[in-house]
């Protein structure tokens, strides 16, 4: 059942959430936030004298119920700046509303954060990608059926219609760019960053052939299950954005295979070397 949110309180709930989150993290006051997606929550152990908070103690927070997802923020100092890192994500299809969906992108607007740097797990529809590539998102296609600002609009949050003619920022994704030739994975190979349009859709089924032909057709790179609300709140709400996708399986309509979770999570643990160093060197490099 899909759970609802009383319009006059949400504005009070992510308060009350931002609230309990500094009181844990005392003086520490986090610069950057990260969403980690399927399979590459591993990035939080690169975190230095983290503070752990599970998002069930967290005050009108989702549950993560997805494998992958560990489900928790874990703060600290990553390359020398103080960064808060979601390990693990909400999704549409898990039955929550979009509004709760994208709730901690405006608990972590609350901390302070106006650099976001949001990762997923995608399946690569052009047929120039590989299986293990990373891509950098320069623009989406919502496919989801859905937009987190439907209803009343607080403006506190944002203004009642956020542009969105630059929803990932150019500026972060030419700083990705050029450090990409620098970073080196495990197997010693140099990271090639793909680029694309991310189309996100509210699964959690896989996509038929038919589907992703009509999707690569409209101009689709790479699909998946999350994000797009997560970008609409963070622009909503005046942060920057850095979206990557982990390219775990080749999605292509003509040639589609029988697909599995632990397939894509298995590719995206075989793919964290070069996207943890990706990640950090960005945020060591950023200007925020």
């Amino acid at each position: 059942m899909t759970t609802e949110i009383n319009e006059l309180t949400y504005i009070a709930q992510i308060r009350a959430a931002a609230s309990f989150v500094q009181e844990r993290l005392g003086s520490l006051k986090p610069v950057i936030g990260l969403i980690l997606g399927s399979g590459l929550g591993d990035l939080a152990d690169q975190v230095e004298s983290p503070v752990a908070i599970d998002y069930n103690d967290v005050p009108h927070f989702p549950v993560s119920t997805v494998e992958g997802h560990a489900g928790r923020f874990v703060a600290g100092m990553l390359e020398g700046k103080p960064v808060i890192v979601m390990q693990g994500r909400f999704h549409y299809y898990e039955g929550y509303d979009m509004r709760k969906v994208v709730f901690p992108v405006y608990v972590m607007k609350q901390l302070g954060i106006d650099a976001l740097v949001i990762t997923n797990a995608a399946g690569g529809m052009n047929r120039s990608f590989s299986a293990g590539d990373l891509m950098l998102i320069t623009d989406h296609i919502n496919m989801t059926g859905a937009n987190p600002l439907i209803g009343k609009n607080d403006a506190e949050l944002g203004v009642r219609f956020p542009d969105m003619s630059e929803a990932y920022s150019r500026e972060f994704g030419m700083l990705a760019k050029r450090l990409a030739p620098s970073i080196q994975g495990g197997d010693g190979e140099t990271l090639s960053l793909q680029e694309g349009v991310y189309c996100g859709i509210s699964g959690p089924t896989y996509m038929t052939p038919a589907e992703l032909k009509m999707l690569a057709k409209i101009g689709g790179d790479a699909v998946g299950m999350s994000t797009v609300g997560e970008v609409i709140a963070a622009r909503h709400a005046g942060m920057r954005v850095l979206g990557i996708s982990c390219i775990t399986d080749m999605a292509i309509g003509e040639e589609l295979e029988p697909l599995t979770h632990e397939q894509v999570v298995a590719v995206a643990n075989r793919t964290k070397p070069k996207f943890i160093g990706l990640v950090k060197a960005f945020v060591r490099e950023v200007q925020v």
